[in-house]
């Protein structure tokens, strides 16, 4: 078998200094994220409605160049995993991967698509059949269809990928190179100037920092009312701001322990713990559901993407201008891209020991895999209970609420309280797995003299932990959809250039560091 492609390192030297924060990130972001909580909190009118013109403005405007953006993540993770460096191992040549597949694939699952998948799984369907896409007339067999299909397209490949392309740069950088750093700047270098590149690298750190809790927050946002509504229709407590911020404070609680106790004792553990309930709930759905429904709008939706999917990939809509490409696919590809520098450093970080093309296929393969099966599950039963007039469930949708909706829809299911109390638990964990390696990137980035074998210090992770429950009670007080969906676009558009960098920066690294794979395809283990 052909070995995998590994460069000689230096070794770290016992001389090397101790982590310690860094200071003008830590104090520049720290800042802006509570100063926009407070205008959040204290103008919620007023902010709500400059997020809101702030994205309608960058929609408009840029999003033709957000579809582009999207895509071609995929087009570059495929020439990585097939091309001449796919075998190139990111670690040292005889080193085993630090977790299992299944741990690895738990923890990048439930830090990147958490409860928010819960959340839209079961709701995104009826948002499409009441105002549907490509001109399609409102509840009509066609948007039913389409209603199944198109959160798939928004949850599948195109994220994965979106969150594999800087994932490599970062374990290259830490496993390869052995850079003593979990900074996206340092994965950057190639593209920055010599002149003030200490200067560029802390403005681009700042700009990363603001988008994780762009993106974040945009989670908490959608995940808050989601919870509440749970508890409400389990425990019957009053759904008011009150048991949101109760809500908030509890998963506070619980990931800044996690994130206090770091990466192995708090964030693998609760991933693996959510994995086995996240399939334990698909194969309820299932097998108590509408099975053959849900199979056969499944299969169905597979030839329906296949021969969509260039169409719906470009679809601006620049006609009849209706809105639905700004509202979603360009919202979604923004919000993914918001949360890349989050997600590109935790699955770099805890990636070590595999090769390129074992991590391109594992992120976007697995990953999109698992959206499929929970997305084709959720999907089909909602559309099942609304095609039947089982559950009014665009009628809920339109006078209570997204986060009413899924709970009203579990509630559907036999054995309510049971399977209530189940997603209960697995969307609070769920959350709290995504928040506490929020708060332990966001940590790390803000750090320097970070070995890949040294975690940032806890204090640290715990005020990171506390900033992003400031930001949920922002949110809470300003409110609505839109301004919620807003944080995510406006902290998307700086990352689009450091995105860009990064891919830059691993091209020139790979091409320097194996000069041979360069021009043939024969793979040696280097010394």
């Amino acid at each position: 078998m052909t070995p995998d492609v590994q460069p000689g390192g230096s070794a770290t030297s016992v001389a090397d200094p101790e982590p310690e924060v860094d200071k003008r990130v830590f104090t520049v972001s720290i800042i802006t994220l509570l100063v926009v909580s407070l205008f959040l909190i204290l103008v919620p009118e007023a902010s709500a409605a400059f997020a809101q013109n702030l994205m309608k403005w960058i929609t408009d405007s840029f999003g033709w160049f957000y579809l582009f953006t999207g895509i071609m993540p995929l087009a570059f993770c495929a020439w990585l995993a097939f091309g001449p460096y796919g075998r190139v191992k990111l670690g040292k040549a005889h080193e085993d991967p630090e977790y299992s597949t299944t741990s690895w694939v738990a923890m990048m699952f439930t830090a990147s698509m958490g409860a928010s998948l819960i959340a839209w799984g079961f709701a995104e369907p009826i948002f499409y059949i009441e105002t549907p896409p490509l001109g399609l007339e409102p509840h009509s067999s066609i948007a039913f269809e389409f209603a199944h299909m198109y959160p798939i397209f928004h949850w599948g490949l195109v994220p994965w990928a979106i969150y594999c392309l800087p994932a490599i740069p970062i374990a290259y950088m830490l496993f390869v190179k052995e850079t003593r750093s979990l900074k996206i700047s340092d994965s950057c270098e190639e593209a920055i100037p010599d002149f003030g590149r200490r200067h560029w690298n802390t403005v681009i750190d700042i700009f990363v920092v603001l988008s994780v809790v762009g993106g974040v927050a945009t989670s908490l946002g959608f995940g808050v009312p989601l919870v509440s509504s749970l508890a409400v229709e389990l425990l019957g407590v009053p759904d008011n701001l009150v048991t949101q911020i109760a809500v908030i404070v509890l998963w506070t609680v619980i990931f800044g322990t996690s994130a206090y106790l770091g990466l192995k004792k708090g964030i693998k553990v609760l991933a693996d713990l959510n994995l086995g309930l996240m399939f334990f709930v698909m194969i309820f759905i299932v097998v108590f559901g509408p099975t053959v429904y849900i199979l056969t709008i499944s299969t169905n939706t597979v030839g329906l993407m296949l021969d969509n999917l260039f169409r719906i990939s470009f679809w601006t809509d620049p006609i009849e201008k209706g809105g639905f490409p700004e509202a979603w696919t360009i919202f979604y590809w923004a919000w993914w891209i918001a949360y890349a520098p989050m997600m590109g450093l935790f699955f770099g970080r805890i990636s070590r020991g595999r090769t390129i093309r074992q991590v391109v296929l594992g992120v976007i393969g697995l990953g999109g895999l698992g959206t499929f099966l929970f997305l084709s599950i959720a999907g089909a039963y909602v559309l099942y209970l609304e095609g039947n007039d089982l559950l009014a469930a665009a009628e809920i949708m339109r006078d209570q609420g997204m986060a009413v909706l899924v709970a009203k829809v579990i509630s559907a299911l036999p054995s309510p309280t049971f399977i209530l109390s189940v997603v209960t638990v697995l969307s609070v964990v769920f959350y709290a797995t995504t928040f506490d390696s929020a708060a332990y990137i966001l940590a790390s980035i803000c750090t320097r003299n970070l070995p890949s074998h040294r975690e940032p210090a806890a204090l640290n992770r715990v005020a990171w932990a506390i900033g992003l429950g400031v930001m949920a009670i922002g949110l809470m007080v300003a409110g609505g959809i839109d301004t919620i969906k807003s944080m995510s676009v406006a902290s998307s558009f700086p990352i689009i250039p450091v995105v860009f960098m990064m891919c830059f920066t691993l091209y020139r690294r790979l091409k320097r560091d194996f000069p041979h794979l360069s021009k043939t395809h024969e793979v040696h283990t280097l010394d």
